[in-house]
């Protein structure tokens, strides 16, 4: 049985049609959500993701070269499509809309997990760090940079902020309560009171844009 020969591991109907290679990579993605789901990153094994998804490990090895790699793979790509880039009119309006879909997203027990979980991994695996730095992070910061460029067009901050300060102003937080595990809620309304006073710092002129 070659490695793309995947008996009962993908749907007929989704496979007709596409090379063994992707009918591979599917299987075992596929695997990698289940397992995340069920054991988190912390016991997901290689081994596991090659039987559910019937291939061989070499076949897993050769696509990625760790398991946090292949578990940034099979989860990132829903994480972003889950929370899409608002546009409604307003900074303050875009933040609120940004910060609470984060919040909903990571609120989903499997999701928080598995993100606590590879922010972890990613502290003694050099690969999964290059791929989070390099694959996520950056392009990610990039996107949500654009609420900042819409608000300096709309004459809402000056051309002088620096967007990244903003950004780690609305994000530090959330993922600060998300890794600490503390009483304290990650919610909608925290996600309100962090934009309410990164608005206060625009009002104020500390991060541009006060009153004329």
């Amino acid at each position: 049985m070659g490695e793309g020969d995947i008996p009962g591991s993908v749907d007929p109907g989704r496979g007709r049609g596409r090379p063994p290679s992707a009918r591979t990579e599917e299987a075992i993605l596929r695997a990698t959500v289940e397992l995340l789901g069920e054991r988190g990153i912390a016991g997901l094994t290689v081994e596991e993701v090659a039987s559910r998804a019937r291939v061989g490990k070499a076949s897993v090895y050769r696509r990625w070269p760790s398991k946090g790699v292949l578990a940034f793979d099979a989860f990132m790509a829903s994480f972003v499509e889950r929370q899409p880039l608002p546009d409604t009119g307003t900074l303050r309006g875009d933040l609120l809309a940004a910060l609470r879909g984060w919040v909903r997203t990571v609120r989903d027990p499997v999701t928080g997990r598995t993100l606590r979980g590879m922010v972890a991994e990613a502290q003694r695996d050099a690969e999964l760090a290059a791929a989070w730095r390099q694959r996520f992070l950056e392009p990610v910061r990039a996107r949500t940079s654009q609420l900042v460029t819409r608000a300096v067009e709309r004459g809402e901050l000056p051309r002088r902020v620096d967007a990244e300060v903003v950004l780690d102003l609305c994000y530090g937080p959330l993922y600060f309560r998300l890794l600490q595990t503390t009483e304290r809620p990650l919610d909608g309304r925290f996600a309100t009171v962090i934009v309410d006073t990164v608005m206060a710092a625009v009002e104020a002129g500390v991060l541009g844009g006060g009153r004329s």
